[in-house]
């Protein structure tokens, strides 16, 4: 197994940079709604505005969504635990879906509220023209809050984040409608209001729904692209000691990646050779997608895809050969090393000796001839070190 490329320390210090960044945008944005929503209370109900008015009820709720976002982040940015072993982040990605199915409230509820006003066809009150001045401040504020916490939230790679900057932004969105409502109010073409209040709508039920499928398919370990699956699997299979790759699994959480491969290697190299031959491709992995966290190699020594488990479990260990050798050709020399190779419910067999071993001369043929018949045995070559 491949660990993180980080040290935890170092990975603790980076999450509690992210955490403090989140919770810095997120306070000023709640700070920033809770003045305008002031501001459009109290503007819509003085100068006869009942779009201004509930655009500032709607400035509320996105106070109580920050409150969300803080405690989210608090949670999500936590280091790994017993609990946790692969960290917090799916907690964001809960938070992230539940902030998209606001999204998706808020848009229909605008829709519906704006097509039964254009319905029901009451009279309404021409607004003041104070109502215009709220509004635009309205559009300034929320967009400029949109592009800073969506600023923050791409840095510390956060969907989060970037769904509550999304969030402030149907704000300033339902702002605009206020602004064309008044316009059209005052120029005596009141359906412009309802046009614009369903089309805005429209989009923000989009974002909702994006954000809310994404974190759906995240949080049912929704694979990688094909693209990105293929372009793996070449890098690994262009590593110089890689014969084939499968089982090759991903799965995310929040925006980290977290990768499951098998490497087929040839049978006969040593184990540390295998886990080198691992690691250049853990290397090259990375070098092509930076978000990588945990990377899970299994080394193969034939392809157990094609014939799933091809090697029984119940063969003989490594004690239980020596024994057996030793029962059939009498006490091995204590300087003998053996090499057991497990191919095809096979065992194919290396015995080192030393060449200045005492007791009898161990050959290839001898050993042969005792283990011919058992079903398991595939092959033995015997090896006499020179000094």
């Amino acid at each position: 197994m491949e660990q993180p490329d980080q040290p935890s320390h170092q990975r603790q210090n980076n999450l509690e940079s992210e955490k403090h960044a989140a919770t810095r945008v997120t306070i000023i944005g709640m700070i920033l709604d809770a003045v305008l929503g002031i501001i459009k209370v109290i503007g819509g109900t003085l100068f006869n505005s009942q779009a201004l008015l509930v655009d500032g009820i709607h400035s509320f709720t996105d106070v109580a969504s920050d409150w969300v976002v803080l405690a989210v982040m608090r949670r999500s940015r936590k280091e790994p635990d017993a609990d946790h072993p692969y960290g917090h982040q799916r907690i964001e990605t809960l938070g992230t879906l539940v902030l998209g199915s606001i999204l998706i409230a808020v848009g229909a509820a605008l829709a519906w509220e704006n097509i039964l006003r254009l319905l029901s066809g009451e009279a309404q009150l021409v607004p003041g023209w104070p109502v215009l001045v709220a509004a635009a401040a309205s559009v300034a504020g929320k967009e400029w809050i949109y592009r800073y916490t969506r600023h923050v939230g791409m840095k510390i790679r956060s969907d989060l984040i970037i769904a509550n900057a999304w969030h402030s932004r149907t704000d300033a969105f339902s702002s605009v409608v206020v602004l064309v409502s008044t316009i059209g109010a005052m120029l005596g073409f009141v359906w412009l209001d309802v046009v614009a209040a369903v089309l805005i709508a429209a989009i923000i039920v989009h974002i909702g729904w994006k954000f809310t499928w994404d974190s759906v398919k995240e949080l049912v370990d929704t694979g990688l692209s094909e693209d990105d699956t293929r372009m793996l699997k070449t890098i690994a299979l262009e590593t110089d000691g890689v014969r084939n790759v499968h089982e090759l699994r991903s799965r995310r959480m929040g925006h980290d990646i977290l990768l499951d491969v098998h490497l087929v290697v040839r049978p006969e190299i040593s184990v540390s050779e295998g886990h080198q031959i691992g690691m250049k491709v853990v290397t090259g992995m990375r070098d092509a997608l930076e978000n990588i966290r945990d990377i899970n190699f299994h080394i193969d020594a034939e392809n157990d895809e094609k014939v799933p488990h091809a090697t029984d479990p119940g063969l003989p260990d490594r004690e239980a050969l020596r024994r057996l050798l030793t029962e059939k050709l009498g006490e091995l020399p204590p300087q003998s090393r053996l090499r057991l190779h497990y191919l095809k419910n096979r065992i194919h067999l290396e015995i080192f000796l030393d060449e200045n071993h005492s007791g009898p001369h161990l050959t290839t043929e001898q050993v042969r001839a005792v283990l011919a018949d058992y079903p398991w045995f595939g092959s033995v070559r015997v090896w006499v070190a020179a000094n």
